[in-house]
């Protein structure tokens, strides 16, 4: 049977002036071929002649084959470049004269024209070719990595339940989880992570954070910087509400306490009724002006 979205090697049953037609044997019926047009035939070939094609539907809904390589075949997963929006979603380019529909309900944020974005190939309900971004289901669980690993992740999807969705080199599935998540993520974003847990499944737990005895030093650089460009005082401590800090500082509650407590311990800060003040901020005003 020939197969929609697949490459395959079929048999040449017949020659016609517009191209030749394929199927899996050479007695092949009408029903059971498919034609592979004139412009996409290699030259000298003849009936009996196996070629590899891929089989996609063209404009009117038809199976055509071609002898071009698509970016992805059925169930595979692939960055393609949006090459226009329209009223029924985004068209992608896939290596194809026909582009590939990414319809407005397999978007997992609204795409533009240029854009580069991760989509997986799936048959809709109708038979048809199509993409979605909602990749989930067809990442491979199957990665190198370990816990401890650096690795690169794409941005694909984010849940107010569970967190944030990254496919790390754009093939193996990856989670943020809620709690590491702090901070603002949109889809299509590549980060640099660290794997903190490898499940039985295979599936990556993921995080944007080092260790954190690493982490703590970055994050108390950012809280220092950011007293500086206050004038030297935040109005509210360690003790303030998560919600406050994570939105001002993209930080978890555990980990500003950890970077506020460095900075004290350094004398570098106070803490006073409610308030983080830097401990010697003409010093900083002073570096602040030679710089200037």
């Amino acid at each position: 049977m020939i197969e929609i979205g697949r490459k395959q090697t079929l048999t040449v049953v017949n020659q016609v002036s517009f191209g030749v037609y394929l199927g899996e044997k050479p007695g092949a019926g009408q029903k059971e071929t498919v034609l592979l047009p004139a412009k996409q035939v290699p030259e000298g070939t003849g009936i009996g002649d196996r070629l590899t094609v891929f089989v996609y539907l063209d404009s009117s809904d038809r199976p055509i084959a071609t002898v071009r390589e698509p970016m992805l075949t059925l169930g595979e997963v692939a960055v393609l470049k949006v090459k226009q929006v329209t009223r029924i979603g985004a068209f992608l380019d896939w290596g194809l004269e026909k582009d590939l529909l990414l319809p407005y309900h397999e978007q997992t944020t609204r795409v533009k024209e240029g854009q580069d974005c991760l989509a997986a190939l799936y048959l809709d309900k109708s038979g048809r070719l199509c993409a979605s971004m909602k990749v989930y289901h067809y990442l491979s669980s199957a990665s190198p990595y370990g816990i401890g690993d650096q690795v690169q992740g794409r941005v694909y999807e984010i849940s107010d339940n569970f967190g944030v969705f990254v496919a790390v080199d754009d093939k193996y599935t990856a989670l943020i989880p809620h709690r590491e998540a702090q901070g603002t993520y949109t889809v299509g974003e590549i980060l640099s992570l660290r794997v903190t847990e490898v499940k039985e499944d295979g599936k990556l737990t993921v995080s944007p954070r080092q260790k954190a005895y690493l982490q703590m030093d970055a994050d108390a650089v950012m809280i220092r910087k950011a007293l500086e460009d206050r004038g030297g005082e935040l109005p509210f401590d360690d003790k303030a509400a998560p919600e406050v800090i994570a939105k001002e500082f993209g930080l978890s509650k555990n980990a500003f306490k950890r970077a506020v407590g460095r900075l004290y311990k350094a004398g570098e800060i106070e803490l006073d009724n409610g308030r983080i003040r830097l401990a010697h901020p003409e010093e900083s005003a002073a570096a602040k002006h030679s710089h200037s």
